[in-house]
C-alpha cells in the first residue's frame, strides 16, 4: 500500500477522457487524490466535480469564474496561463492533460518543464510540437505516458521488447462512423451521421476526426515522437471491431498484440496506474463474442485528411503544427453548420498551400504558426460557406 495518495491534476475534467480518469479514481479512492480540475466553459459540470472531489484548485475560461458553485476556499483561475499554473504545481504527482486541440500544448510543455508525470490525451502537444516536448521531457526528466488507446497499446507491447527485436508499429483504425457509407455520400454526410462512431464514445472534435481519419494521421505523428521511430516505420490498418488495439511487427516477422473492449477507462486506468496494473477493473475481452476480426489497409479517396496531416508530418517542422490548427478551424466549423464534412479536407488543403513553412526552433515559433494557420483557415472557412 503506498505511503499517500497519487495526487491528480486533471485539464479538461468535464470532457470524455476527464471523466473517464474521475471513474478510475472513484474505484481506488485509496489510491488518488484530486488536486485540481479545469474545464473551460462547463462551469456546471465542474462545480459539481469539485464539490465531489474536494479539488482545492480549478481553471476556466476568462468570465466563467462567476458561473462556478464552490465553496470559499476553493482557488479558483481563469485564463490560458490559469491551465499551466495547474500542470506545474508542486503538489501534483501526476498531471492528466485531457485538453482538446493546441491549447494543450503550453500545459504539457509546463509540466514537462516541472519534471512531472504526464498522462497525455492531448495529441496535439506532440503534432504541433514533438521534438521540443520530447526533447524537454529527457532534458528535465519528465515522465510521457499515452493515455490514447493506440499508443498505450503499444507501450504495452514494447514493455520488456529488446529495441532491436522491432521491425515497425501497426496502429489500428475503426474506419470511423462512415465507414460504410457510399464514397459519393460522404462529402455531404450530416453532423447526426458524423458522430454517430459504433465502437467508441469520444467528445465531438475526436469523433469527427475519426471519420476523416485526421485522428489517425496525427496517432501516426505522436507515435513518431513517442516511440522514436521513423514514419517509414509505423502502419495503420483499418480494424472495424477495434479489439487490436496495435500491433507491434518484430524482425522475425511475428507480431505483438494488445487487444481489449473499446473502453478508454483501460488505457486511462493504466496510465494513471504505471507501472503497475491492478485487477479485475473491467470487462474481459471475450473473443468467441468477438467472433471475426478483420483487417484493411486505408483508402486514401475515401479519408483525404488522413494523408494531408501525415504528409505536413512528414515534413516537419512548424508544417504539422499548421494541419493541426487548420483541422480545429475547419472541424468547428463543419460542427457550426457553416461548411460540409467533405470541406473541412479542403480547409487543411488549401491552409498549408497557402503558407510559408519553417523549423519548429522553439515553442515561440509553433505557437505563431498554430495563430497563422487559424487565421487562413478561417478566412478558407468563410469562403466556402460564401459559396455554399
Amino acid at each position: 500500500m503506498p505511503e499517500r495518495r497519487t495526487r491528480l491534476a486533471i485539464l479538461g475534467s468535464t470532457g470524455s477522457i476527464g471523466r473517464g480518469v474521475l471513474d478510475v479514481a472513484s474505484r481506488h479512492r485509496d489510491r488518488f487524490e484530486v488536486v485540481s480540475l479545469s474545464a473551460w466553459t462547463s462551469t456546471e459540470a465542474l462545480s459539481r466535480q469539485v464539490d465531489e472531489w474536494g479539488a482545492s484548485k480549478v481553471a476556466v475560461a476568462p468570465g466563467s469564474a462567476s458561473r462556478l458553485e464552490v465553496s470559499d476556499g476553493v482557488s479558483v483561475l481563469d485564463g490560458p496561463d490559469a491551465l499551466e499554473e495547474l500542470a506545474a504545481d508542486p503538489t501534483v504527482d501526476l498531471v492528466v492533460n485531457a485538453l482538446v486541440g493546441v491549447s494543450g500544448l503550453k500545459p504539457t510543455m509546463a509540466a514537462v518543464r516541472a519534471g512531472k508525470r504526464i498522462a497525455l490525451a492531448n495529441k496535439e502537444s506532440l503534432v504541433a510540437a514533438g521534438g521540443l516536448v520530447m526533447g524537454a521531457a529527457a532534458e528535465m526528466g519528465a515522465a510521457i505516458i499515452p493515455v490514447d488507446s493506440e499508443h498505450s497499446s503499444i507501450w504495452r507491447c514494447l514493455r520488456g521488447t529488446p529495441r532491436g527485436e522491432v521491425e515497425s508499429l501497426v496502429l489500428t483504425a475503426s474506419g470511423g462512423p462512415l465507414r460504410d457509407l457510399p464514397a459519393h455520400k460522404i462529402a455531404t454526410a450530416p453532423l447526426a451521421d458524423v458522430l454517430a462512431h459504433p465502437n467508441w464514445d469520444m467528445g465531438e472534435k475526436v469523433t469527427v476526426d475519426s471519420a476523416s481519419l485526421a485522428n489517425k494521421a496525427m496517432e501516426v505523428i505522436e507515435a513518431r515522437w513517442l516511440f522514436d521511430v521513423p514514419f517509414d516505420r509505423i502502419e495503420v490498418l483499418v480494424h472495424r471491431e477495434s479489439v487490436v488495439h496495435s500491433l507491434v511487427r518484430l524482425v522475425d516477422g511475428s507480431l505483438l498484440a494488445h487487444m481489449g473492449e473499446p473502453d478508454m477507462r483501460i488505457p486511462i486506468q493504466y496510465a494513471m496506474f504505471y507501472p503497475e496494473v491492478p485487477a479485475g477493473a473491467f470487462a474481459g475481452c471475450r473473443l468467441e463474442e468477438v467472433g471475426a476480426l478483420h483487417f484493411e489497409g486505408v483508402d486514401a479517396a475515401r479519408y483525404p485528411c488522413f494523408n494531408l496531416i501525415l504528409g505536413a508530418g512528414r515534413e516537419g517542422g512548424t508544417a504539422p503544427a499548421a494541419a493541426a490548427a487548420a483541422d480545429e478551424v475547419a472541424v468547428r466549423a463543419f460542427s457550426d453548420g457553416a461548411i460540409g464534412f467533405g470541406d473541412i479536407a479542403a480547409v487543411i488543403e488549401r491552409t498549408l498551400g497557402s503558407m510559408q513553412r519553417s523549423a519548429a526552433a522553439d515553442l515561440e515559433s509553433v505557437l505563431a504558426t498554430d495563430a497563422e494557420a487559424r487565421e487562413r483557415a478561417s478566412g478558407e472557412v468563410e469562403r466556402l460557406a460564401a459559396a455554399r
